[in-house]
């Protein structure tokens, strides 16, 4: 697979490690962050790109060139406040995407708040998923229903855009069930045939694995 998004991990514990191996064995170039350093020299050998710092500080994020990456992976659960001053910087430095792993729905709330855009439970989401939905492109894995069903969130397709639902028979098409559409933050589960998809549209649907692999 070719990647040419970057990537950052902040936190290298196992989750991160896990996040950050997965993204570099399918070829992404990953900037692998912990303020631990006898974890960083334990890992340098690992990632080509292993650095020790303080990512709470903005002149850090700054040197490590942070505001260059696409998505950025904050995997520090356990270190809440430094988990919400790495988010607030790197929006702040422009990362289009930020990832944050949190413990609880009222860390949740307030990472939201902050400007995360996806926060993810470790005992929901193992790093190894987390990084193949990264690198799925438009596809956020919600939950498995069975070893060949899943229920996903998929980003609206350039050729989607402008249709309607009938026109894209997407369930005679692609087995695809479309359950609900979220768009700015409002879900609508009443989904009507003449809707019209548009293109900051995310669509949940259940469909088989086989089938969601085909359009990836």
């Amino acid at each position: 697979m070719s990647i040419h998004k970057s990537y950052a991990v902040f936190g290298l514990g196992r989750y991160g490690r896990a996040v950050a191996r997965e993204l570099i064995d399918n070829g992404a170039e990953v900037i692998a962050v912990d303020s631990n350093s006898k974890i960083v020299e334990d890992l340098v050998g690992e990632f080509p790109i292993c650095k020790c710092a303080d990512i709470t500080d903005y002149e850090v994020i700054k040197q490590l060139g942070i505001s260059n990456v696409d998505t950025v992976v904050i995997a520090i659960a356990s270190d809440f406040e430094s988990g919400v001053m790495a988010t607030m910087l790197c929006k702040e430095a422009g990362v289009g995407q930020v990832i944050v792993k949190c413990s609880s729905e009222i860390h949740r709330t307030i990472l939201e708040k902050v400007g995360a855009d996806i926060v993810v439970f470790p005992e929901n989401d193992s790093g190894i998923r987390l990084a193949k939905n990264i690198l799925s492109s438009g596809f956020i894995d919600i939950a498995d229903i069975s070893e060949d069903i899943s229920i996903i969130e998929i980003s609206a397709r350039g050729e989607w855009i402008g249709k309607s639902l009938a026109e894209l028979e997407l369930r005679k098409k692609h087995s695809i069930n479309v359950v609900a559409i979220n768009q700015q933050g409002n879900t609508e589960i009443d989904i009507r045939p003449d809707t019209v998809i548009e293109e900051d549209m995310k669509m949940i649907v259940i469909a088989s694995k086989k089938e969601i692999d085909k359009l990836k």
